[in-house]
């Protein structure tokens, strides 16, 4: 079987919700508004239905929920999504054996209590949270009570980029040009969130605490050399404070922590970029997933490309069956067949 980790959807509900107060030029609204299998399940399934013994594990799209407006919108976002995507799951469990739950990021308290209502009443595999919170970073002291929940709990976090157009790429200019917002700065974005959760020691203080990256780690496989022996020389090049002091409150080398991270396969059907990220993570630590329905063909095309690029790699039938369904049946506790 093939459980695909990172698929995005909107239940019916949501969807109508969030054209209500959300135009066309908001941020990722163009994108997911063209996509008919995102809301359209009968296309959905015949899209599914292109692949042998393939299910999905689906969570909202961009934007966050903390997008569209103060806490207590955020949490009317986030409760209706989830019940919404529970529902999904309880009438299409063949399709959908699980899915991830979504949070009022901007009200940290708030997202504590709807990551365990989504866990305990709705069954949510996990949640969804996104690389910072409207500009702020996840080490805030405000969210670590959500990172020890969900490590007392021992289901992962998903970590989605984000990054707007409205972040430019030079400071003498106000927006980010040809979408290199997403095509470099989503990648970015998930490379430091890695880092500053590394740094702020959370997989010391929780050492339950699970969390899948998108895209195969971002730049973290790609940069491994920065991040060992570069890393190893924290404080070096720092003149203004004392570096060298958090590196020795670390329990390990920083490299060692970067690879507690999980990974997932969509890459867009770059195979040696997953075979670079594979080496790194290690099949034990990455999961299939493909990003639909978010591609030209809008659906199979990141399927069908990954697949077959997993399908290409060197690596033993026993790695590939741990990547395909083994890590995902473990990790989210999945009550499949």
């Amino acid at each position: 079987m093939k459980i695909d980790v990172f698929c995005h959807i909107f239940p019916k509900n949501f969807f109508d919700r969030m054209l209500s107060v959300s135009g066309k030029g908001s941020y990722m609204q163009k994108r997911v508004r063209e996509i008919p299998v995102m809301v359209d399940l009968e296309a959905r399934f015949r899209m599914m239905d292109r692949f042998v013994d393939y299910t999905q594990v689906i969570s909202l799209a961009a934007p966050p929920i903390e997008a569209f407006g103060e806490p207590q919108q955020a949490g009317e976002f986030a409760r209706i999504g989830n019940d919404g995507m529970a529902e999904l799951v309880a009438k299409h469990p063949d399709r959908f054996p699980g899915f991830i739950a979504s949070l009022p990021m901007n009200d940290p308290e708030g997202a504590v209590r709807e990551a365990e209502r989504a866990v305990f009443d709705l069954g949510a595999t996990g949640i969804q949270i996104y690389t910072n919170v409207n500009g702020k970073p996840l080490d805030d002291p405000a969210y670590l009570p959500l990172f020890q929940r969900m490590a007392e709990i021992d289901l992962p976090i998903w970590m989605h980029p984000t990054r707007p157009a409205t972040f430019a790429d030079y400071a003498g200019e106000k927006k980010s040009k040809y979408e290199l917002w997403w095509v470099f700065g989503w990648p970015y974005e998930t490379s430091i969130a890695m880092s500053r959760i590394l740094f702020a020691g959370y997989f010391d203080r929780f050492p339950n605490l699970k969390i899948i990256t998108h895209h195969m780690g971002a730049m973290i496989p790609y940069f491994a050399g920065r991040i060992g022996p570069g890393l190893d020389q924290l404080g070096s090049r720092t003149d203004d404070e004392n570096l060298a002091l958090v590196g020795r409150k670390l329990r390990k080398r920083p490299i060692d922590y970067y690879r507690m991270f999980y990974a997932d396969t969509a890459l867009f059907g770059a195979k040696e970029a997953m075979a670079c990220g594979l080496s790194f993570f290690g099949p034990d630590q990455t999961l299939f997933a493909s990003d639909s329905p978010f591609d030209p063909e809008k659906g199979p095309g990141f399927i069908r490309e990954t697949i077959r690029c997993l399908d290409e790699l060197d690596i033993s039938s026993e790695d590939r069956q741990k990547i395909y369904e083994g890590n995902a049946r473990r990790l989210l506790r999945l009550k499949l067949a």
